[in-house]
């Protein structure tokens, strides 16, 4: 880590024991959650972590402590180093996989297959420290425990970092073709223009209002006239009483 303590735990143990920085200052100092440093101070994380002077091994001056613990918004500078340590190149081939871890490595295989298969068998090699013929089987599902795996995620199994598995899915999602646009991709919604030129008669006159003939004004007088020429129903018992 970049600008940070060699152990920041132990050295976050130290601070916490010996000087009356802020949470705040070791925190940033040691490159760790306020909350974890909080912890460490209650005794609930770093158990049995002996703490690291950070001022006797050249990482920290007595004078930066003093500033820190007078100004509590004060930043703690760590010393840079004068030997340049060289750069740990990563061995090539298949990563070292613990004996403890092993069996979970079909599992994490089978994981990564269904959830990233763009990645090459050279790359999933890379990750859970497998060999070819065991992708290879687990793909045929003619693995010998097919019927017990279940997909898993490597990163929480603790076979790979999830830096390198994200390394790894970036790197072959460059190098995968472009894949072919299909009829259903490529569709999209038509402009308004076009959609609505060379409407039909129906679909054009929609939302008009119908316009009625203005109807014929009601003579009063003939309505009434026909209502007197109707038969009432007294008239009707007269005839029969006759």
């Amino acid at each position: 880590m970049a600008n940070a303590p060699l152990m920041p735990k132990a050295t976050a143990v130290w601070l916490v024991d010996n000087t009356s920085l802020s949470f705040a200052q070791i925190a940033e100092f040691c490159h760790l959650h306020e909350l974890e440093v909080k912890a460490i101070a209650d005794g609930d994380a770093a158990q049995g972590i002996r703490g690291i002077d950070p001022i006797s091994n050249g990482q920290l001056t007595r004078d930066e402590v003093e500033k820190g613990e007078a100004n509590a918004s004060y930043r703690l500078r760590l010393i840079e180093s004068k030997v340049k340590l060289p750069e740990v190149k990563r061995r090539a081939g298949p990563r070292y996989t613990p004996v403890s871890r092993r069996h979970d490595r079909p599992n994490a295989i089978l994981w990564l297959i269904r959830n990233h298969s763009e990645l090459k068998d050279a790359q999933i090699m890379r990750l859970v420290g497998t060999t070819k013929t065991t992708i290879q089987s687990i793909r045929d599902r003619t693995h010998w425990n097919t019927s017990s795996l279940s997909p898993l995620d490597p990163v929480t199994l603790g076979l790979c970092s999830q830096m390198d598995l994200d390394l790894e899915v970036n790197k072959a999602a460059r190098n995968a073709p472009p894949r072919p646009e299909t009829a259903e991709e490529g569709q999209s919604l038509l402009p308004t223009e076009v959609t609505t030129a060379g409407q039909s008669e129906p679909f054009a006159d929609f939302g008009r209002r119908e316009t009625r003939p203005q109807e014929e004004a009601i003579d009063v007088d003939s309505v009434f006239a026909k209502l007197k020429n109707l038969p009432r129903e007294d008239d009707a018992d007269d005839e029969e009483e006759r």
